[in-house]
């Protein structure tokens, strides 16, 4: 019997043939908990997770961890505190817990108090005098009260509470000197501090006192562990004083270990505002110079120290300085910087140890930032680099390849002179397919792209092909033509993509890179324009399309349910049009001589009263072109909106094109339709930030042309002249003679996030519609959890869910009868903010009319910035409207009345007849 009811419990609960609903699962489950062999309700607790992953709602949620909190007690009750913060029974429980005899029960009790003094701030007001007495209790064991101790971290929530747990700290410390009470005294005093922000000072000068004056190394380690994550968080409450007694610490230090520890917490502090605190004048004072500095001293010290980890500190503060600091006569310092970072690179490129690649990156990420901080150093640091490549170890040369690559995009100028020295070291390696060799080809082709800047040259292909052919395999040469796609060399990529069509198994696969291949082929004709050629560039561009639309037919093809591409449909389609509107202008632009105006235009402007009428046919063609690529910019942005999960190039590579449609729409304003109203103040530079891409270098000094262009010949000429339609001509070749750039978001979603929503009430049957009385209101209940993929969170946060809920009449049933005209329609909006991702709202609908309505419910979300994304999803029902039984009896109750009224009415007519 019992192995019966174990097999009926599982099928039962879901997880055998038979699917019920979540509450029978549930209750199922129960059982199980509530069962008296151990085994049962272990099998139980398992089970859990896949009854909340397939029923994601908090209602069941909510119940499921209640029936588990009765089993484990007060301990699970902690683990609930997110959800149920606020509960009063919970806080009355704890508190009682807290006075138990029982040691687990205690222990239970504190977590659950840690974790409800976090999220409440009326429980955390009520239980801070309960622990203060506790703490305080000479009863209360000392390993108890190392467990009370890290609650008080949580005391923040308002000023009075958070000063009255820094008194009882402060007394713990100086009562209480052993060891462990002073560490877990001191690093809850830190997060304290941290989480309330205001007094943060005082306790950095409590932990560099410490440091300074304890002789205990686990208490001097802690202190610098707390001082680092204050250096992190709050750098800007750092003194100068603050930081010349670490500097102060650290050069007397014996210890290298606590040395590499204080050097760390300062090159943190030297990347950021407290730099400045520490170099600049004080009232009265004379600002400290960079050279003669104490923390210059200590930096110079460790640049060659025999750790790894204290030399790259060390290094990394100096290039701090050397970027930070604006005055001129800093040589010095920068060849301080540049020495040790040399002598670092020389000695972690022949390790491939972990540790070695770690300080490496410090220092590579350093070269960086000083060739783009002092651009006159930076032709010294490539050489370095190109010299080391040769006999780095391959886990090394990946990392300066990035570097190289990093540097050259900042400083296109470098680029050709890397590379000669480039294509020698890619003849020379690959001679395995290992890893680290694969992975080598990639980084080194992705410079070369980067360094030749224009097409490459057939010798650089050939290299890159023959060494290909030799060692790699297809994934490696798929991510090399995936890095020729982004940086604009689309013959290498369609040759590379065309190489690699037989050696896929899956027909969605070959469709896809048939289609990239085919877009390779469509941008690669795009680059046989030539200026002032406009009958070559309308069949460039057909030839373009012609291709382009080969590749959106492959796209479709490779398109899946799971993967269905829709970012990289639209982005094709968009750019499909474009060049289509690009095409047409040019025909427009050549229509002024192929079909000029008739001799009677200038009449029919006079009468008409429209002066650009006299110009003939091309002023309503330059209109509708015009109103074309504005319609081009909104669908533009309309992607960029959709895009929640792109990567910031990608978005701005969408930004380019839709500013690029923009810019063609006041050309044709500014030079033809209304050149006296035309401003061009809000589509000059826009800020002098540097261009983060080759791509967008070259597109902004494309548009900054044209744009001077169009203003010098902005009311110089009467529209419509030769010039004007020149100067459009010209602009289009420009934008297209700039190689197109598909970015990592077209290959590659790093990000991943999704709405599920859910509606009640909701129809058994989608078609079917749920019925609702037209003199009553539906309570439309919305919930929805938001899915992540495996890097919640890598370039932006959902902060709160917008919702749309609009109906619209389908059909209508019966007569149209008399109806109030107020909540005729339905068109609301809600915003809420998700809490462990997890939504919930309600709308009241009105459906006065008679007949099926549908029901639209659209979600979009706003990021910590406060964009909206529309990133959807759109959920549709229906219900239909009947009229109500009460107003059914009285209208036919009236119609019988009226009936023998009307039968009089005719008898009456007869009569007369």
């Amino acid at each position: 019997m019992a192995s019966n009811s174990t097999k009926s419990f599982l099928a039962d609960a879901g997880y055998g043939e038979q699917e019920l609903d979540a509450n029978s699962a549930l209750m199922e489950l129960d059982k199980g908990l509530r069962s008296g062999k151990l085994g049962e309700q272990c099998e139980a607790v398992v089970r859990f997770p896949r009854l909340f992953q397939k029923y994601p709602f908090p209602i069941l949620i909510n119940s499921a961890f209640l029936k588990l909190a009765d089993v484990f007690r007060v301990g699970m009750l902690g683990s609930l505190a997110s959800i149920i913060p606020e509960r009063k029974n919970a806080h009355h429980s704890i508190r009682q817990s807290l006075d138990s005899h029982d040691n687990v029960e205690v222990e239970a009790a504190v977590f659950a108090a840690a974790n409800f003094s976090a999220q409440s701030k009326d429980f955390a007001v009520g239980i801070c005098n309960k622990i203060s007495e506790m703490i305080q209790g000479l009863a209360t064991p000392v390993d108890l009260k190392l467990k009370l101790i890290p609650i008080l971290q949580h005391m923040h929530h308002d000023a009075i509470l958070a000063s009255s747990a820094r008194q009882l700290l402060q007394q713990l410390v100086t009562s209480y000197p052993s060891t462990k009470m002073v560490i877990v005294s001191l690093h809850t005093f830190t997060l304290l501090a941290a989480s309330s922000l205001v007094d943060t000072p005082k306790q950095i000068q409590l932990l560099l006192q410490y440091l300074k004056n304890d002789p205990r190394k686990a208490v001097k380690r802690l202190a610098i562990q707390d001082l680092k994550l204050l250096a992190n968080k709050t750098p800007h409450t750092w003194s100068r004083e603050n930081i010349q007694a670490l500097c102060e610490c650290a050069l007397q230090t014996p210890y290298d270990s606590l040395k590499l520890g204080m050097l760390s917490v300062l090159s943190t502090l030297s990347g950021t505002i407290a730099i400045k605190h520490y170099f600049s004048a004080a009232p009265g004072n004379v600002g400290s110079s960079p050279r003669s500095s104490d923390l210059v001293k200590l930096a110079q010290e460790c640049c060659y120290h025999n750790n790894r980890g204290i030399a790259a500190h060390g290094v990394r503060v100096l290039t701090n300085i050397t970027v930070s600091c604006q005055e001129k006569d800093l040589l010095a310092l920068e060849q301080d910087a540049v020495f040790g970072l040399e002598s670092l690179l020389v000695l972690c490129s022949q390790d491939d140890s972990p540790g070695a690649q770690a300080t490496l990156k410090i220092a590579l990420n350093c070269m960086v930032k000083l060739a783009r901080g002092r651009p006159h150093l930076s032709q010294s640091v490539v050489e370095t680099l190109l010299t080391q490549l040769h006999s780095a170890q391959d886990a090394a040369r990946i990392l300066m390849c990035h570097c190289l690559a990093a540097i050259a995009m900042q400083l296109p100028v470098l680029g050709d002179g890397m590379l000669g020295d480039l294509m020698e070291l890619y003849k020379v390696i690959g001679r395995s397919a290992t890893d680290k060799q694969q992975e080598l080809l990639v980084s080194l082709a992705t410079v070369i792209f980067v360094a030749s800047q224009k097409a490459l040259s057939a010798e650089v292909k050939a290299v890159i092909k023959q060494q290909l052919e030799s060692v790699s395999n297809g994934w490696t040469v798929y991510r090399i033509a995936r890095q020729a796609s982004r940086m604009g060399n689309h013959d290498m990529a369609r040759e590379l993509y065309q190489s690699l069509l037989t050696q896929v198994a899956s027909e969605h696969f070959y469709f896809w890179l048939n289609s990239l291949k085919e877009f390779s082929h469509a941008e690669q004709c795009l680059t046989g324009l030539e200026e002032e050629n406009y009958s070559s560039a309308l069949s460039c561009i057909a030839e373009s399309l012609k291709f382009y639309h080969k590749g959106i037919a492959s796209l479709t093809a490779a398109s899946t349910p799971l993967n269905p591409l829709s970012f990289q449909c639209e982005f094709v389609k968009v750019r499909i049009d474009l060049l289509q509107a690009f095409s047409q202008l040019i025909c427009t632009c050549n229509s002024l001589k192929t079909s000029p105006p008739p001799a009677i235009a200038t009449t029919i402007a006079v009468t008409l009263g429209n002066d650009l009428q006299r110009c003939g046919r091309i002023s309503n063609q330059m209109k509708q072109s015009m109103e074309e690529f504005r319609s081009l910019a909104s669908r533009y942005g309309d992607l960029y909106q959709a895009s929640f999960d792109a990567d910031s190039a990608t978005l701005r590579n969408v930004e380019l094109q839709q500013q690029s449609c923009l810019l063609i729409s006041h050309a044709i304003e500014a030079l033809i339709l209304d050149p006296e109203s035309a401003s061009f103040q809000e589509y000059g530079s826009t800020g002098t930030a540097p261009a983060d891409s080759e791509y967008e270098r070259r597109m902004m000094s494309v548009y900054n042309h044209v744009l001077e262009e169009v203003e010098s010949l902005n009311r110089k000429y009467t529209p419509v002249s030769y010039m004007h339609t020149a100067c459009l001509c010209n602009a289009i070749i420009a934008l297209l003679k700039v190689p197109l750039s598909f970015q990592r978001y077209f290959f590659q979603k790093l990000q991943s996030t999704s709405i599920k929503l859910a509606l009640s009430p909701s129809p058994r049957n989608p078609a079917e519609p749920i019925a609702v009385h037209n003199n009553q209101q539906l309570a439309l209940k919305v919930e929805g959890v938001v899915q992540h993929g495996s890097k919640p969170g890598l370039f932006r946060k959902i902060q709160s869910v917008c919702l749309n809920v609009s109906s619209t009449l389908q059909s209508k049933s019966g007569q149209d009868y008399k109806i109030p005209l107020d909540n005729m329609t339905n068109e609301m909006e809600q915003r809420v903010e998700p809490h462990n991702d997890y939504f919930s709202t309600q709308f009241l609908l009105n459906f006065a009319i008679l007949g099926t309505h549908n029901i639209t419910v659209e979600s979009s979300v706003k990021d910590a910035n406060g964009i909206v994304w529309k990133t959807g999803p759109r959920t549709t029902i229906f219900v239909k409207s009947l009229e109500d039984p009460y107003s059914q009896q009285i209208r036919l109750q009236q119609q019988q009345a009226q009936q023998p009224l009307q039968q009089q009415q005719q008898r009456n007519a007869y009569t007369r007849f």
